[in-house]
């Protein structure tokens, strides 16, 4: 019995350590040549990133999507093709103090808003968040945007098509 036990603790301790890599879905939205992105202040100043957030149990990226860009933006989406899949391992990049932990695997979607966006975040907007905020997208190399590897990607390749898998960057 006490074997029987201490397999079920070691059960127990893998799927608490699987359980760390948190899956994300990311929503890229274009109109009239901008970038629309979530407004951040810092010690440093503006930042930025793209909406979206961390998937919840028993919601598909879709759902999840949807949800985290209704609650920063506060306006519903249509969520598209699957552009690009990246892995974040805190510990490899600039943050690793503060997010030594983090692997993240985010499924970043090209999206569309038929609705005209308010300037104060939305109902539910994620920490930090002081508003919303359209990039011209030929400024986007000039912009603290996070991840740091889509400025240039959205910049020079608009068009690239399908899924991309683009590894552990930041």
């Amino acid at each position: 019995m006490e074997t029987k036990l201490l397999t079920i603790e070691l059960i127990e301790q893998w799927r608490n350590q699987v359980n760390q890599v948190r899956t994300s879905a990311k929503a890229i939205i274009f109109q009239n040549g901008k970038l629309l992105t979530i407004k951040y202040l810092d010690a440093e100043g503006e930042w930025f990133s793209l909406p979206g957030g961390g998937q919840e149990p028993g919601e598909t990226l879709i759902q999840t999507l949807q949800r985290e860009c209704f609650e920063e933006l506060g306006v519903e989406i249509r969520v598209g093709p699957l552009r690009y899949i990246r892995e974040y391992i805190g510990v490899n990049h600039e943050f690793t103090e503060h997010d030594m932990d983090a692997h993240q695997i985010e499924h970043i979607f090209i999206c569309k808003t038929g609705e005209e966006l308010p300037d104060q975040p939305g109902l539910n907007p994620d920490p930090g968040q002081v508003g919303v905020a359209w990039l011209p997208v030929e400024d986007l190399t000039r912009c603290r945007l996070y991840p740091k590897f889509i400025r240039s990607l959205l910049e020079n390749e608009p068009d690239l098509p399908g899924p991309v898998y683009l590894g552990d960057v930041n």
